[in-house]
């Protein structure tokens, strides 16, 4: 063989590879539920993710390639959400992943994230455990509520308005039982008397007997841990009581992820004493200036209807829309799309002014969760 008229072919076909390379887009995948129970977080997720992306594009991307979202509805399955991720962990250019609303289905696919050091970015699914994992290294990093925190802020809300004896009302998940530990700490230490525990599964269609036994106990409020359909069940079932015997419930935000509202109906909400946790909304921006061009984007986007009073499932667009934008800076710092080097470099960036607030080291090695108590 004639090895320069070799090398003249081979350098074609380098220059080839690597303008597909330039050209090929970098892919996030979206494993959330995207059409059952849930569907309304999931949404939200996808749509700040876009948002964010949009942006990143317009400004050419990251390491000369465009983003691009792929989307993976796991339908609240764990089963589903691991077959998501393996499908994902084969490509080449998926960068990481984001997740969903449900802690059980990230719980689950957790073996499977870290054995492909698959980033995992989490938007809303807020179980202590799925950050606190014990894998080293921990490719779990997550922009949400943490539920050690949640229920901190829950007893004490509780506390402010006197209330010293409550009632847990929990799902029969990874997620209930994250909560039944965060909160029974957070009482103690306000404390504050859980007078009774109770448990329910998925699509359980009457919860009278567990509100029955709350309230006998001495409960003055109910600390609820649900998602949308179970949570509209609960509320139906406290107002069908007499007005006497309702209690205040003091609710996560998991019922603000699906058609809660839809399902009870903003009449009888109305006449709830109901808290629901949440940790933004556009009607009280901190940052006026970046969430307005944000619910501009947002508007032109999907609905001119759109406003700060009824996006729905707020903080997972939010939530995505910022988790977006710092792993585009990781990439850039990283000036690399291998994941182990985007990994490291999330626990590095040093700033990023973003729309939930300007953060400070937003990940650590020994921090992964962007959001802190006063969050």
């Amino acid at each position: 063989m004639n090895l320069k008229k070799a090398g003249l072919l081979l350098a074609p076909l380098l220059l080839c590879s690597f303008a597909y390379a330039k050209q090929n887009p970098l892919i996030i995948g979206l494993d959330a539920d995207m059409s059952a129970v849930a569907k309304e977080g999931g949404i939200a997720i996808k749509r700040g993710a876009e948002l964010a992306i949009d942006e990143i594009n317009r400004q050419g991307g990251v390491l000369g390639r465009q983003l691009t979202l792929e989307v993976r509805d796991h339908k609240g399955n764990p089963a589903r959400g691991v077959a998501n991720i393996k499908h994902f962990a084969q490509k080449d250019n998926v960068i990481a992943v984001l997740g969903g609303v449900h802690t059980p289905v990230a719980l689950k696919e957790l073996p499977i994230i870290h054995e492909h050091n698959m980033i995992y970015l989490g938007p809303w699914a807020a179980g202590t455990p799925i950050v606190e994992n014990n894998f080293k290294p921990n490719y779990v990093f997550r922009l949400s509520v943490r539920d050690e925190h949640a229920g901190h802020v829950l007893v004490n809300h509780a506390k402010k308005r006197g209330i010293n004896k409550i009632g847990l009302l929990l799902e029969r998940t990874g997620w209930g039982r994250s909560n039944e530990k965060s909160m029974t700490k957070a009482a103690a230490k306000h404390n504050t008397k859980v007078t009774a525990v109770e448990w329910f599964n998925w699509r359980e269609t009457n919860m009278s007997g567990q509100l029955d036994n709350l309230i006998n106990s001495g409960a003055q409020a109910i600390l609820l841990v649900s998602n949308a359909p179970e949570g509209a069940v609960i509320a139906n079932n406290m107002l069908s009581r007499p007005k006497e015997q309702q209690v205040p419930i003091l609710s996560h935000w998991g019922i603000a992820s699906g058609a809660f509202a839809h399902k009870v109906g903003l009449d009888k909400i109305s006449h709830m004493d109901l808290s629901v946790l949440q940790t933004y909304s556009f009607l009280s921006p901190p940052k006026p200036k970046t969430a307005n061009k944000v619910l501009t984007a947002y508007r032109k986007r999907y609905s001119e209807q759109a406003s700060a009073e009824n996006i729905p499932a707020v903080v997972g667009v939010v939530h995505a829309y910022d988790l977006v934008h710092i792993l585009a800076k990781a990439i850039g710092q990283a000036n690399s799309t291998s994941r182990p080097a985007i990994r490291n470099a999330l626990e590095n960036i040093e700033q990023y002014d973003g729309l939930f607030k300007n953060f400070n080291f937003p990940f650590t090695a020994e921090k992964h969760d962007a959001l802190n108590l006063n969050d």
